[in-house]
């Protein structure tokens, strides 16, 4: 039986409740270990993930029939609950409402992966590619 082939990616990047300093650097690896959980369960491909104590960015490869919308809420919900009930009940932490999503040519995969994973450097040395550390809508951009 033949099947349909696609080759579709994405640079995706939510930020904490007012871009307050919430993330703790020891939650990051059970962080990216749900991420990738919960992209395989909705049968997409992790293939970066990085950020600071106030935004996360990940690259992902994603099949046609999920929305993004879709593996958005699937993506910062999971994480969500896991430190709102797991990692750090007493504390509060949310995500903001908005986020910022950016496909992705093939080509341009590993150089985007490169970005995500030295997010803290690239933070601490002011070396940001400023359109995909927005995670709201800017009312500028908008004809």
């Amino acid at each position: 039986m033949r099947r349909d082939y696609t080759q579709l990616f994405l640079h995706a990047v939510w930020a904490t409740w007012d871009r307050l300093p919430l993330i703790e650097p020891a939650w990051e690896p059970r962080l990216c270990a749900a991420l990738r959980t919960k992209s395989t369960d909705l049968r997409c491909e992790l293939l970066a993930v990085g950020g600071i104590e106030n935004h996360i960015h990940v690259a992902v490869r994603f099949p046609p029939v999920l929305s993004i919308s879709e593996l958005m809420l699937g993506l910062k919900g999971s994480t969500s609950h896991l430190i709102s009930h797991e990692i750090a009940p007493e504390r509060f932490f949310k995500w903001m409402g908005r986020y910022g999503a950016f496909t992705i040519r093939k080509s341009d995969v590993p150089t985007v992966c490169d970005y995500i994973a030295r997010q803290k450097i690239h933070h601490a040395e002011g070396r940001l590619w400023i359109d995909f550390e927005r995670c709201e809508e800017l009312v500028d951009d908008v004809a």
